[in-house]
């Protein structure tokens, strides 16, 4: 019910965007100079839909029209790593917002002395998946450091993952719960008292792949575990795909690490201001407006290469 459902509102979309162009090829043919500056406008806006659905035609890879799961752990950077952890979340709630996805934060684990450790996050609407993926890999800081008292030029790292979110009933992924250990434990975010006094965070341990998931965003205890279970499953499912892949770094756990060498982009807030991704070779000078979450240009490079 859920494809048919996805189907029709494609086909909707499709033939309502049919009709907006008859209906301007038809104005045009009254030759009315009257209309021309409306028809120009219209015609504006119909090729820049053009390229938004053109685009879209391309994410047709699997899970590219799902809802996503974004992680963003500290690399090598000590402090400076974490604040740059934080600096990412914003950035991506940001493009989040701007794209009209709906987002929340399933765990975070905060910083000793500012910033976060690592971070997950729900990016929920069509295609955030299909996007975000071209996000994935080490994200790499230049910079004055504002924790150094010296002001000297760091670099900092970033890992980012992104997960596509299945459904819980999915054959695809199955999980004996033989295989699981389940710890409840008190939330150490912030979160009201009813979350200081109630042990309602939820670890789970996949026992036969050592993948731990942690989750302490809601009050209930359910709500958690029913959050963290989304999470394995698509950890799971990486694993999977990894193995189909013959990606053996990946499928035994040894993620790219976040140090030097490893980036998919950079960040260059000093001596100069510029953000390249090194896949694609895109880049911009206007870095505030990438970190405000203009990335839709540096997304579409990527995946134009991928097409």
């Amino acid at each position: 019910m859920k494809q048919a459902s996805t189907l029709r509102e494609t086909i909707d979309s499709w033939r309502g965007f049919e009709k907006r162009l008859k209906d301007a090829a038809e104005l045009a043919s009254m030759d009315d100079e009257s209309l021309r500056p409306d028809l120009e406008i219209e015609v504006i806006s119909i090729e820049a839909e053009m390229q938004k659905r053109s685009f879209a035609a391309m994410l047709s890879a699997p899970y590219d029209a799902e809802d996503a799961l974004l992680a963003i752990h500290a690399g090598a950077g000590g402090t400076d790593s974490q604040d740059w952890t934080a600096m990412l979340l914003r950035m991506f709630l940001r493009w989040a917002e701007g794209e009209g996805y709906t987002t929340e934060i399933w765990d975070m684990t905060g910083g000793e002395e500012a910033g976060i450790k690592s971070v997950t996050v729900a990016v929920n609407g069509k295609y955030a998946y299909g996007y975000l993926r071209s996000e994935k890999g080490v994200h790499r800081l230049v910079r004055h450091s504002p924790f150094d008292a010296a002001h000297r030029r760091h670099t900092s790292f970033a890992l980012v993952e992104i997960l596509p979110q299945i459904a819980l009933d999915s054959p695809e992924v199955q999980i004996d719960p033989a295989d699981l250990k389940i710890d409840v434990y008190r939330s150490s975010s912030a979160g009201g008292q009813n979350v200081q006094k109630n042990a309602t965070a939820i670890r789970l341990t996949h026992l036969p792949t050592g993948i731990v998931v942690t989750c302490q965003n809601e009050r209930s205890q359910t709500q958690n575990r029913e959050n963290a279970m989304k999470v394995l499953r698509s950890r799971l499912l990486e694993l999977k795909t990894a193995e189909k892949e013959e990606e053996i770094a990946v499928l035994r756990g040894e993620y790219t690490k976040a140090e030097w060498g490893s980036q998919i982009r950079s960040y260059v807030l000093h001596p100069y201001q510029m953000v390249k991704d090194h896949r694609t070779d895109y880049e911009t000078g206007n870095t505030q407006a990438v970190l405000d979450g203009d990335l839709q240009a540096f997304m579409e490079a990527y995946l134009r290469t991928q097409a």
